[in-house]
């Protein structure tokens, strides 16, 4: 191993333990070896601890390389995310269609075992949601929830249309990854905080307490409120975790527009107000405009089963990534 690589394994606490038990054994290699030139009569034994020195070095190789790799993976695919859902065109009918997809994607993370927790909601009078904030946690979260960015179309005759006439709804979703590492740096200066009382669940000291937390970013007016926790602390710190990796979504976007032949590579843009599926109730069909593929049984996927398409657009992303079948656009 290079000089350069252990200083690197060092530095990184995660390896620091491992690379002194490396030079460790370098230490005791390097004993054995002189006393095998010193003294030819243990030569036996010699080579015998220089094989099991050997071995040890190559295990404590391996173990450093599989750790930093590990953490290269959950930095491209961490384990949490927040999840937004927005009710887009169609008035109350878009904030009930907002709420199916918000349920429908907490039933699927009851399948697979993931947490989950409602940072923060606004609803309508009829139970719909107008925007939702959920965190999810699990192993391969954002692997498998990153392509559900976008806008989401949903075709049907509502219970309170009375000439049987079929309405158009939308409802836009944002993944956004929490990174352990921040690609972005925040001027403090930069944000304001604004502090309210939470509504809705959560005892005496949520609705009675300023426990609500609102971040602005004022250079680029995004803008965070979180509710979930007891503790205002906790909701600042949640808020600042969603407000970076909304700025790191905006930085990726950034990026991605100027880079036109990557986002040709990419099953979707990620973007926002890109068109991704559309769910046509009265045909009992799902149809997602990428992968150019439908299923059917709208009820199942609604109630959380939603891993085959799931797997598809995964299947998918691997296959182009691997230079196979190309997706469709």
């Amino acid at each position: 191993m290079e000089n350069e690589q252990l200083q690197t394994y060092k530095n990184n606490h995660k390896t620091s333990f491992l690379a002194d038990e490396y030079e460790r054994v370098i230490s005791e290699e390097s004993r054995v070896e002189a006393m095998l030139l010193n003294d030819p009569d243990l030569r036996e034994l010699a080579e015998e601890e220089l094989t099991k020195l050997r071995l040890q070095k190559e295990n404590l190789i391996t173990q450093m390389k599989n750790i930093v790799e590990e953490d290269a993976r959950e930095d491209q695919f961490p384990n949490e995310l927040v999840l937004e859902v927005r009710a887009g065109a169609g008035g109350d009918e878009a904030a009930l269609f907002a709420r199916e997809l918000a349920d429908m994607y907490m039933r699927y993370a009851d399948t697979v075992g993931w947490q989950y927790y409602i940072l923060n909601e606004s609803m309508n009078p009829l139970g719909g949601y107008k925007e939702v904030s959920i965190e999810f946690k699990g192993i391969g979260v954002y692997e498998y929830l990153r392509f559900e960015t976008g806008v989401h179309r949903i075709q049907r005759i509502p219970a309170t249309e009375k000439s049987g006439r079929v309405h158009t709804s939308t409802a836009s979703v944002a993944i956004l990854p929490l990174h352990k590492k921040t690609h972005v740096e925040i001027n403090p200066a930069d944000i304001e905080i604004e502090f309210s009382r939470a509504g809705g669940k959560g005892g005496q000291n949520v609705n009675k307490v300023e426990t609500a937390v609102r971040l602005i970013h004022i250079p680029t007016g995004i803008d965070v409120r979180c509710t979930s926790e007891r503790s205002q602390q906790r909701n600042r710190d949640k808020a600042m975790q969603v407000l970076t990796a909304r700025l790191e979504e905006l930085k990726i976007r950034e990026e991605a527009g100027k880079l036109s032949q990557e986002r040709k590579d990419q099953i979707g843009t990620g973007d926002r107000s890109e068109k991704i599926r559309t769910y046509n109730v009265l045909q009992d069909r799902i149809t997602d405009h990428r992968l150019k593929q439908s299923w059917h049984n709208i009820e199942q996927i609604f109630a959380g089963g939603l891993k085959p398409i799931l797997d598809a657009l995964h299947t998918a992303s691997t296959e182009k990534q691997d230079g196979a079948h190309p997706v469709a656009e």
